[in-house]
């Protein structure tokens, strides 16, 4: 069992970049491609995966340090420490349960799919994480396995069927055909698109146009993808009492990951439509004309222009919410570069109206600080026991990604009735 545990945990070490190729190629394989056309498929994902996680990476060194500055300024003392998804999913994957998720999880999709209860063929099993995540609270709780690997087959059930509703704004707004996301970080506030719906109904509001196409028009340069990205970084560099040289370096950095975005998209776009017309012409062949979509990593969303303009703008929001929202311990800080992820579908729904979508995501980001500060003595009993190395000074450790996340939130709390 051991060796097995060991098994896994040495294959999630390689990380998305590895894992996602690895299996496209074997997708590719299964669905009639030849084996060199498969493997450029496996290693186009691959390479564009390296290229958003750097992109990623961008964010993250950039809006942390920026937030505390932020934090420091305003002279506030919260307890409880954003760790961010890396500490997040090392305390997942450190949990008794977690060696039996990815099979189990896989089967279970595998079944879904031929009992036509869900149509995504989720291939993003790095983010398993987060059905991982799920497992250990409860197992927490619980003390019980078997409860703690039902709390991550409801987890993704939920992202499964959340993927299938989402899938045509994926496809229509985001111009990802046959794709869905089912990752746990986004699928959460999915709710939050029925706020979209009514705010696209409020007198005034319905008819402010803020999508980056209409910002250009209206506003010329400064309304260009890029120009907006050196803004609003040099705006959060500003805010956070840097010098001059250091305000530039990072509006630079943010013009930077304007850009890049969606370049490492397309590239990935162009790996995945061999295999997602591959697999339409297998399933046409075996099941009838059936719609399957191959469910991946919500960073394939961040290209739009509007999801990264909205994000960046939501960090100081976050920063100013977690200070004067009363009863919030949380300090935001690892978590901030995930904004991108926890928007996307609100953006998606909103058609790229940022101020719509600065609205909702202001009132989702309140409740899920509210949510990480409930879930945060939990957090820290689990942190402990993976033995993760808490911030120094902080008392407490959560999460906005995962401790955050409404359906973790409403799945523990259902099981905490019963133990």
């Amino acid at each position: 069992m051991q060796g097995f545990v060991d098994f896994i945990q040495a294959f999630l070490d390689l990380g998305a970049t590895v894992i996602l190729p690895v299996a496209i190629f074997i997708l590719g394989l299964v669905f009639g491609q030849k084996p060199g056309k498969a493997f450029r498929s496996g290693l186009t994902i691959g390479v564009a995966f390296v290229g958003i996680f750097l992109v990623i990476d961008l964010l993250t060194l950039n809006l942390g340090p920026a937030a505390q500055g932020m934090v420091d300024r305003l002279g506030v003392d919260l307890n409880v420490i954003d760790v961010g998804w890396p500490a997040t999913s090392s305390i997942a994957w450190a949990s008794v349960v977690a060696a039996f998720i990815i099979p189990l999880g896989l089967v279970v999709n595998v079944l879904m799919l031929l009992t036509k209860t869900t149509k995504t063929m989720n291939v993003d099993i790095w983010n398993y994480w987060h059905y991982t995540f799920m497992a250990a609270v409860v197992y927490t709780i619980s003390g019980s396995v078997i409860q703690g690997l039902i709390a991550a087959l409801l987890f993704q059930i939920v992202c499964l069927k959340v993927a299938d509703w989402t899938q045509p704004m994926v496809s229509d707004f985001y111009e990802m055909p046959g794709v869905s996301v089912a990752t746990g970080s986004t699928i959460s506030y999915a709710p939050f698109i029925y706020l979209v719906k009514l705010i696209q109904k409020i007198p005034g509001l319905n008819k402010i146009k803020a999508d980056p196409d209409t910002i250009q028009k209206r506003f010329g340069i400064f309304g260009d993808s890029m120009v907006m990205g050196l803004i609003l970084g040099a705006a959060i560099g500003a805010l956070a009492g840097y010098g001059v040289g250091d305000i530039i370096n990072i509006g630079i950095s943010m013009a930077a990951v304007m850009v890049l975005m969606p370049r490492m998209v397309k590239i990935l776009m162009e790996g995945l439509m061999p295999v997602s017309e591959s697999a339409r012409t297998w399933l046409n062949k075996h099941f009838g004309d059936r719609e399957i979509y191959i469910g991946l990593d919500a960073a394939v969303l961040l290209g739009h222009p509007s999801v990264i303009s909205t994000a960046l703008i939501l960090t100081p929001i976050t920063v100013l919410l977690a200070v004067i929202l009363p009863g919030n311990a949380v300090l935001p800080f690892g978590d901030l570069a995930t904004i991108p992820f926890v928007i996307a579908f609100v953006v998606g729904a909103a058609r790229g109206n940022i101020i719509h979508s600065i609205i909702v995501g202001t009132i989702m980001i309140a409740i899920s600080l509210y949510l990480a500060t409930d879930i945060a003595p939990l957090f820290t009993d689990m942190a402990a026991t993976a033995s993760i190395n808490l911030p120094e000074g902080s008392a407490m450790v959560s999460s906005i990604d995962q401790g955050g996340n409404l359906v973790n939130w409403v799945i523990w709390k259902i099981f905490a009735i019963f133990n």
